[in-house]
């Protein structure tokens, strides 16, 4: 085992260090500057497009009647796969390994990251199919198999895709979240982790079997509750230590663009450690780049493709914007960071502790558990959409065996082998998607073109060629 970790450890220090935390960044700010700014200059929008129609009764009750998935629904599944382990342990690691200075690099990964989840849900919606069943499906292995005009490269990435992103999110992740579920209930109550395990398999089981429809009312249901739950703790226990929260905010800043020597060290370490963790936990908290919330955007009925760019925007805010930084700044407040000996969730759950006492650790480890359930459910069917692309209807049982035996089995391992073995998955399954949208990339701005000319006409209508 010691040596299967030196090995990915190795094996992540190439593809993190010198691919993840240059690539991913340049993506965003080529996005960025191409699409003029759109997550400043069609934020307002993104936010009209999410949460304008919630309230339309109406509508609401004709999409339901039809089956349709709702933009919002849609949205929702995207979070409950974004809002995870990434949010409570990720963050904490990240400061842990990379100090307070790896919170700015996240919140700026972030920024970037806005439009380049606003190509990928625009090129999901455009390449959108329906499955046996009459279910929308599309993603990554859908607009690069579909859209690049060299069939037999654009088959091979998106193969490529399909396998990376199963054995990333659907197998390896999915052990991070059980793991995190695990070691948190077993701090707070003492219940063995392979118990702990056994119950997220069943309980996680039971959703599945529903398909997207399910997962999508349970990710409608649960998710808005569990942010506005969290996020309320986080301004509590602002409150409590108010004292901290200016020197705090100080500290990220300052330590971010820290050149100071570390044990001896290099000047510039500080850091090159911030932007690491910075980047590498941003992705695994807000998936923007990565390609998997593509799976999500593509299932929603909208008029327009682009409705569903500006929608996927809104996530990363919630995500990195609310959630992590609610964590961020929950660590650093009670000084949780400053104790040696924990890692991952542990240290959230400390931060919490002191916030609360021993209430503080009860909270935390129900907000991770729905937080780390709801990503579960997520990835699950991210990886669902991928199976149905390379085997069908028939590859669906046996993928469904294999992750429910990937949780329990992720439950009892130890943290930090889970985490790095993350990352390596994460980063492989991010290098075909990232090569499939700077190949298209030309095509999301001809639809926001198209999207711009509809508004002014006052009628908002796109053909979709492959639904």
């Amino acid at each position: 085992m010691d040596y299967l970790a030196k090995m990915i450890e190795s094996i992540n220090k190439v593809l993190v260090d010198n691919v993840l935390m240059y690539v991913l960044p340049l993506v965003g700010i080529f996005f960025t500057l191409y699409l003029g700014f759109p997550q400043i200059r069609r934020f307002p929008a993104a936010i009209k497009q999410t949460f304008g129609g919630l309230f339309d009764k109406e509508e609401n009750a004709r999409k339901k009647a039809a089956g349709e998935i709702s933009s919002f629904q849609a949205l929702a599944v995207a979070i409950a796969a974004q809002v995870g382990t990434g949010n409570v342990a990720g963050v904490a690691t990240a400061i842990m390994a990379g100090g307070p200075g790896a919170i700015f690099w996240m919140w700026l990964s972030a920024f970037f990251g806005m439009s380049t989840i606003f190509v990928e849900a625009i090129l999901a919606q455009k390449y959108r199919t329906k499955d046996k069943e009459g279910n929308l499906v599309g993603g990554p292995a859908y607009y690069i198999s579909q859209g690049f005009k060299h069939k037999g490269i654009g088959k091979f990435l998106a193969g490529f895709f399909a396998v990376a992103i199963i054995l990333a999110l659907g197998f390896i992740g999915n052990m991070v979240q059980s793991n995190s579920i695990s070691t948190s209930i077993h701090t707070a109550f003492n219940i063995p982790l392979w118990i702990v395990g056994v119950a997220i398999a069943i309980l996680a089981g039971l959703v599945f079997i529903g398909g997207i429809k399910r997962i999508a009312s349970f990710a409608e249901m649960v998710v808005p509750v569990m942010a506005i739950i969290y996020i309320a703790l986080a301004v509590a226990i602002m409150v409590i230590f108010r004292n901290e929260v200016g020197s705090v905010f100080k500290l990220i800043f300052t330590e971010a663009f820290s050149f100071k020597a570390v044990g001896g060290g290099a000047a510039g370490i500080i850091i090159k450690e911030a932007m690491r963790y910075g980047v590498a936990r941003g992705l695994f908290s807000n998936e923007a780049g990565m390609g998997s919330t593509p799976q999500a955007h593509a299932t929603a009925h909208v008029k327009h493709p682009a409705e569903q760019g500006l929608t996927a925007m809104v996530g990363v805010v919630v995500d990195t914007g609310l959630v992590c930084t609610a964590t961020a700044l929950i660590i650093l407040v009670t000084g949780a960071a400053n104790i040696s000996g924990l890692d991952g969730a542990l240290v959230t759950q400390k931060a919490f502790e002191l916030a609360f006492g021993k209430t503080g650790q009860i909270l935390l480890t129900i907000c991770l558990t729905f937080f780390a359930f709801t990503t579960v459910v997520g990835w699950y069917y991210f990886g669902e959409t991928n199976v149905k692309y390379l085997f069908g209807e028939k590859g669906l049982w046996p993928y469904r065996i294999l992750v429910l035996a990937f949780i329990v089995i992720g439950s009892a391992l130890k943290v930090t082998l889970v985490w790095n073995m993350a990352d390596m998955f994460n980063t492989i399954m991010v290098l075909p998607n990232l090569i499939g949208i700077m190949v298209l990339f030309k095509q999301a701005k001809a639809i926001t073109k198209d999207y711009d000319r509809c508004r002014k006409l006052g009628k908002i209508e796109y053909n979709y060629e492959y639904e």
